[in-house]
């Protein structure tokens, strides 16, 4: 059976077995049976390569974080994970140099979190869809939809779904505020393939 470490652009943990493109933490968020018992514990929300100068762990070993997984990068920057200063050390510095006046990881940290949890849950904001950039991920119906384009893609734990017509006014944006300006100023997301698939529909 698999682990409770698939993440949604909500934030939420799933037990599937599609694993993603990327490995991140918030820390130890699971106890000696290997069952999650918190939604995060750390500030810092990282996203992580999966290979990394040839490290090897067990996951969700004892009193060590909790390894998560992401489909592609999009879905980590909706779920609140900004890139690792170490592993991912370049699409961090293209993170940084979109925060307003640089600051620290710790700085980063303590202010994203402030945009991604509200009340204990996912917080979300809203923006004219027109102006959000590619890599975005919106909620509609109970759904996350990528922006893609002329489209809006509906996301899924393995791909993309067939486009929709980008059409609508002001939305419900679930990549946090900053994650959207990184976005728009030079960090395009890396996304799954069917992405690509789905542009010409």
């Amino acid at each position: 059976m698999p682990l409770q470490n698939r993440v949604d652009p909500w934030g939420r943990l799933h037990e599937v077995q599609a694993r993603g493109a990327w490995m991140g933490n918030r820390g130890v968020l699971h106890d000696a049976s290997k069952r999650i018992v918190r939604p995060w514990r750390l500030k810092a929300w990282i996203l992580c390569r999966l290979q990394f100068k040839g490290r090897r762990r067990p996951v969700f070993a004892p009193a060590r974080y909790s390894e998560l997984f992401f489909l592609d990068e999009a879905t980590a920057f909706a779920a609140g994970h900004r890139p690792c200063a170490e592993c991912n050390r370049e699409r961090f510095n293209v993170f940084k140099r979109a925060w307003p006046g640089g600051t620290t990881a710790a700085e980063i940290d303590r202010a994203l979190h402030a945009e991604r949890i509200a009340d204990g849950e996912k917080a979300v904001h809203e923006a004219r869809l027109a102006e959000l950039p590619d890599g975005v991920m919106i909620e509609r119906d109970g759904a996350a939809l990528l922006v893609r384009g002329d489209a809006l893609l509906p996301w899924s734990f393995t791909g993309y779904g067939a486009r929709l017509p980008r059409r609508g006014g002001t939305v419900r944006v679930l990549t946090p505020r900053p994650m959207v300006r990184a976005i728009a100023q030079g960090l395009a997301p890396q996304l799954h393939p069917s992405a690509d698939a789905c542009r010409s529909g």
